[in-house]
């Protein structure tokens, strides 16, 4: 399987300081690092910054134990693993609901419980392979948001089988509440990239964050946040033609879309929105949009 590839370039901070006209000393506090697998990035400009990032990292750490899909003891795991998930974080229930809304926004392409189907491509990836329109049809019988209950009390599966990823809507979702905590602590302008980016204020230049996409195009952040995916990012195979972004209603690894951004108040609706944006033609995505404010951007059809 082909790793990763970012698709989201901030043009603010340290690299741009001669483009923003500001000396290295003007620089404002940085931190990278890793969170839900994903490269991660807090720029602060405020007097009490490297206290401040401190904290906010170890906010992403607590937030990745409820949601990492691959930390064996986070909540999520646990789910997976027993089908059921006792007295959840609060945060685990606010993303399941936001969750559900996407996925009625979209008419089921925004699924967080394609996890079977997509586990079934990686085994098969790891071997060298593609699965079989079968073992396919048998991991969609696991598939099904309406399988899904929850409650202060509890998290649980109808069928046996079934996982949640959350990876299309975790990261944008940690980004809204790093953001939310920096905004509670008196930080008006802060740039957070979570693998999907928040964007409060002004950048150290007094205009709004300045977000650079693949292909050229930008777009001017302040008080809002971007998500991107791209079919093609992860793939399936060594040839790079087997996008990891799965329809959850069929199964298959539609790309109809090489690369889809869109902005919104929130990261979390932004990077669920991205994903199930892959895999629906231009009507149905206008339709998703009608009566939002969110804006989407499309590069060419595949």
């Amino acid at each position: 399987m082909t790793t990763r590839r970012r698709f989201l370039t901030i043009f603010a901070g340290a690299a741009a300081l001669p483009a923003l006209g500001l000396r290295a000393s003007d620089a404002p506090a940085q931190w990278r690092g890793i969170a839900l697998g994903a490269e991660a990035q807090i720029v602060l400009d405020h007097p009490n910054a490297e206290q401040l990032i401190a904290l906010a990292v170890d906010e992403i750490h607590r937030l990745e134990a409820i949601f990492s899909l691959y930390k064996t003891d986070s909540q999520l795991a646990r789910l997976n693993a027993d089908g059921v998930l006792e007295h959840p974080a609060f945060e685990m229930l606010e993303l399941l609901s936001i969750s559900s809304q996407i996925h009625a926004q979209t008419g089921g392409a925004f699924d967080a419980t394609v996890q079977p189907v997509w586990a079934l491509y990686a085994e098969h990836a790891a071997a060298g392979g593609v699965p079989t329109g079968e073992e396919i049809s048998a991991s969609l019988a696991k598939v099904g948001w309406e399988n899904v209950a929850w409650s202060a009390a509890q998290v649980s599966f109808a069928k046996p089988g079934m996982q949640l990823t959350l990876n299309g809507i975790a990261q944008g979702f940690i980004a809204d509440k790093v953001a939310d905590f920096l905004r509670a602590e008196g930080v008006e302008n802060v740039l957070v990239n979570t693998g999907e980016i928040a964007a409060l204020g002004l950048n150290p230049d007094g205009v709004a964050w300045p977000v650079g996409l693949q292909g050229g195009q930008s777009v001017q952040l302040s008080d809002r946040a971007i998500a991107t995916s791209a079919p093609l990012g992860t793939t399936f195979d060594q040839a790079a033609t087997i996008g990891h972004i799965l329809d959850p209603r069929t199964g298959m690894p539609v790309s109809l879309w090489s690369q889809v951004s869109v902005t919104s108040r929130s990261a979390a609706r932004a990077d669920a929105l991205s994903t199930a944006f892959c895999v629906m033609a231009r009507a149905d995505i206008d339709r998703a949009m009608e009566g939002t404010s969110e804006q989407v951007l499309l590069s060419a059809a595949l």
